[in-house]
Order: structure tokens, then C-alpha cells, then sequence
């Protein structure tokens, strides 16, 4: 059985960011579950393309507000708590926050370290976390 808060994640290699965003990685690949599923937040007025070739992603929002624009099939959608997406297709997509968005994350198949989003779809990059 696995237990953990993010507040003991908090600071550690399974916490990882960028300037307008963060991600407790919550479980991961090494855990041994077939999944990761990661809780991340994204600051109010920004935009975020992202891009995972080798995982499918579901998110569901539990906070905050924006605009999910898919850049492979150029449909936009409204986000908002409580909305749920699922790239299936490995589609290239923007995210544009209007208020702070926080969301949970489940990636299959996991991602199995502090990886840092390239937006070419080679993902994960392992970045080696700092002792």
C-alpha cells in the first residue's frame, strides 16, 4: 500500500517546475502500479504547449479557469472544475489559464523520474535530481 501527501513531496525530486508551473509527482513509474498520477498547477495568465508521443494523459481540473486548444485537430475547449480530458491521440495541445489551474494527472503508460516537457514529444527526458 502506498501513502503519501503532497506535503512530503514538497521539495524533493518528485517535485518539479518551471517558472509558471509545478507537479507533485505524486506516484510513479517506479512504484510499480502501471500509472503515474501527478498534481499540477499552472499560474493565471499563461499559455503551455505540450506534447506527449509515448503517453496517453487524462486531467481532471478541480481548480481554476482557461481554454484546452487542441493543435492537432484545432478544436478549443472551456475548462473549468470538474472538467475532464483525455488525450488518447497523443495530440499536440495548449493550455491557457485565465485563473491559477490546479489538476490531477494520470499518465499511462508512467513516467518514471523528474522529466522536463519537450515539446517535440520525446518525453521523458530523465533530469538527474540535484542531492
Amino acid at each position: 500500500m502506498i501513502v503519501r501527501t503532497t506535503e512530503e513531496i514538497t521539495g524533493t525530486h518528485r517535485d518539479v517546475g518551471a517558472e509558471n508551473w509545478r507537479s507533485k509527482r505524486i506516484v510513479l513509474g517506479g512504484d510499480g502500479v502501471g500509472f503515474s498520477f501527478h498534481e499540477t498547477t499552472i499560474e493565471a495568465g499563461t499559455s503551455h504547449v505540450f506534447h506527449y508521443q509515448n503517453h496517453v494523459e487524462a486531467v481532471w481540473l478541480v481548480e481554476g479557469e482557461g481554454t484546452l486548444h487542441d493543435l492537432t485537430n484545432d478544436r478549443t475547449y472551456d475548462l473549468a472544475p470538474g472538467t475532464m480530458y483525455l488525450l488518447d491521440g497523443h495530440e499536440k495541445h495548449e493550455v491557457r489559464t485565465r485563473t491559477r489551474m490546479r489538476m490531477l494527472c494520470v499518465f499511462n503508460p508512467p513516467v518514471t523520474g523528474q522529466e522536463v516537457h519537450d515539446e517535440n514529444g520525446v518525453y521523458p527526458l530523465i533530469a538527474v535530481p540535484a542531492d
